[in-house]
This record gives C-alpha cells, structure tokens and sequence, in this order.
C-alpha cells in the first residue's frame, strides 16, 4: 500500500486523530499528521503545529510524553462544556516506531463519549426508576398479604378493603408493565416510517367516546372543534398520543371544566408553536424532522386546570415524571404517557408544543406534517 494510500485512509477515520513526534530543531512536540476530525476538533490551520499549542490538558500531555519516551501509553479522559452540552472525551494514547532511523511517535486518537455516557445515565436512571415503580405496589400487596394470613383472616370487613386495594394495586402494576413494554416496542421501531392514513377527526372522536366514564367521574365535559384532516401515520399509535393527552387534559382539568380539542389544519410550525397567551410559558418538547417550510395538521388539546410551572416544562416527555402534586404511589398515570407520546410523534416527523399559564391552565399542541 502506498504513503498516500494509508494517508487517505488515516484521514477518513471518524475520530480524531494525530500523529506526535520529537521536534529535531527544538524540545518541544510537533503533531506531524492530524485527519480532517481533529484538524476540526482541535482548530488546527497550520500544517505541523506544536503539540502545547493543540492540547493544553497536562495529563494527556504527560500520557504523550510517556508514549515518546518508551512508555506504554494509556488513556486519559475529560469533561467539557459547550453552549449546548457537558461533552466527554476519551483520548487512547499509542507509541510507534517510525521506519526512519528507529525514531520515536505517538498516536493520539480521541472519542467523542457522549452519547455512550448520556446512555448509560439514561439506562441507569431508567432501572432505578422502574424499580421504585414496581416496589411501591408489590411492597404493598406484599403487606396485605401478610395481613391477610394473619389476624385479618377471620375479618370479612378488612378482608374485602384490603382485597380491594390489591385490585387496585395489581391494576397499576399491570399498566406500568403494559406502558414499559409499549415504549420499547414504540423505540424499537421508530426508524420505521409509518405508511398507514389517518383520519384525526375519527380518531379523535374515538378517543372521547372511550374517556367518556373518566370525564363523567371528574364533572369534566369534552368539547371538540373537528375538521377533516388526513395524515400519513400509524392509526394505533395516533390514538395512543391522543389518548394520552387528552386523559391528561381531563384528569388536570377543574371539576365541571370543559377540555377543548381543536383540529387545525394547513398550519405552519411558527402558527402552531406561538402561544395564544403571550404571557405564558412555553416549550416545543418534539421538533419535526422536516423542512421548516413544511404545512401540518395538527390536534390542540386545551386544559382549564391549574397549569404548569414554567420550570417544570423541560421535564415533561421525562420517563417516570411526574408534574407537581403527583406522587408515584398515584393510581392514576405510570409516568411514561409523555414518554411515550415523545417516541410517537418523533416516528411521524411530528412536533409536540406546550403552553402553560399557572392558574389560567395548559394546552398541548401535537402536529404531523400534511401529506
């Protein structure tokens, strides 16, 4: 293989990479070769700079100086800060042996961890989270059970209490498994484009139609603003975010409220992500994957409860949370509808918006492009 050769291939890698060795004309570290990422990574313009003037961290540094001095090499991490993000790095430290006169160099390769690290946080936090969702219930039947055996046995009265709150509590972990193993399938396939129709107006209208009990049980009427709007997605999945919101709108509302569902059609993304109240707070929780130009339908789903603190926008498509005033042991939600949502309307290149005014209620916009 030709130099040229192994130097196209050394500029193709992904990560960044350089190759260091001792300066003949001065005590310092020369970078001798440097691919497109690193000459990226690091701002490098010169075409042989110094190493002290690309890498200013005196632990990878020293790990080099090592490398050039017959060391094993190693690896060095560190953390930074963007505009954007707290960013991860690994840098794997390599001696060579150049081929002219047995002369000393060091590869320095560098990896971008951010994600792998964001990940393993995410799956931590998901295991711990899980398992503080289904503690809570099998703690609880796990009490009642015990009571049951013992001087509850002969006791109709506690018999049939605490029976019940095991119906209860077995209903919960029972849509907390369903909800865990919905969202896995929804991420399993999600860079799956949908090819289905969707009429939202009949999807909506199902879903009120199935709410109707819990809207009676809260004093809560449903009024809905329909129009013909037609999109490209999966059917089921469209009535599961619109079931999930609406539910919500529903069970936030003020007793004897009335939740709003309006059908919007031909909307632009700047119309559909403008708040009606200019005082309240707002947050796009799913950005469309697609050109900004582009036209969508779109559901508002307006709750006249008591509203959402601006803090807690950020956190709402969160697994496991919870706004205000809810508690884990809550029977009513398992904490991963707006998970779920997320996941969904991320599938359908589709955008989730919300405004909130505390005291004055919150709306959910949901939107997907027109076809």
């Amino acid at each position: 293989m030709t130099p040229d050769a192994l130097t196209a291939i050394f500029d193709a890698l992904p990560d960044p990479a350089m190759v260091v060795r001792v300066d003949p004309y001065s005590v310092g570290r020369r970078v001798v070769m440097a691919n497109t990422a690193a000459r990226e990574m690091f701002r490098i313009n010169e075409a042989q700079p110094m190493l002290a003037s690309v890498i200013r961290r005196p632990d990878l540094l020293d790990l080099v100086e090592t490398a050039l001095s017959g060391g094993a090499g190693g690896e060095v991490e560190w953390e930074s800060a963007d505009a954007v993000q707290d960013r991860s790095f690994r840098a794997i430290v390599k001696p060579l042996t150049l081929e002219d006169q047995g002369s000393r160099a060091a590869l320095i390769i560098v990896r971008d961890e951010t994600d792998a690290r964001r990940n393993e946080r995410m799956r931590a936090d998901f295991l711990a989270n899980a398992s503080h969702e289904l503690k809570t219930p099998l703690a609880s039947l796990a009490g009642f059970i015990e009571t049951l055996r013992g001087h509850a046995k002969d006791d109709k009265h506690a018999r049939e209490k605490f029976l019940g709150i095991m119906a209860v509590q077995v209903d919960r972990l029972i849509r907390l498994v369903g909800d865990l193993m919905n969202l896995s399938r929804i991420e399993l396939n999600e860079h799956i484009a949908p090819t289905g129709t969707v009429e939202l107006s009949a999807n909506v209208a199902d879903v009120v139609d199935a709410l109707a009990p819990i809207a009676a049980a809260t004093e809560v009427s449903v009024a809905v603003d329909p129009a013909t709007a037609v999109i490209v997605g999966d059917s089921l999945q469209i009535t599961q975010v619109l079931q999930n919101l609406i539910e919500n709108a529903i069970k936030h509302a003020t007793p004897r409220g009335q939740v709003r569902v309006e059908i919007l059609t031909g909307q632009s993304q700047a119309a559909l992500t403008t708040p009606a109240d200019p005082n309240a707070a707002h947050r796009s929780l799913v950005f469309p994957a697609v050109e900004s130009a582009a036209r969508f339908h779109a559901v508002r789903i307006v709750n006249p409860g008591e509203g959402i603190p601006r803090e807690y926008l950020p956190r709402l498509t969160e697994r496991f949370y919870r706004a205000p005033g809810q508690k884990s042991g809550d029977t009513s939600g398992t904490g991963l509808g707006l998970a779920i949502v997320k996941h969904i309307v991320g599938r359908h290149h589709g955008g989730l918006f919300v405004e909130s005014a505390e005291g004055n209620g919150a709306a959910f916009t949901v939107y997907f492009p027109a076809p």
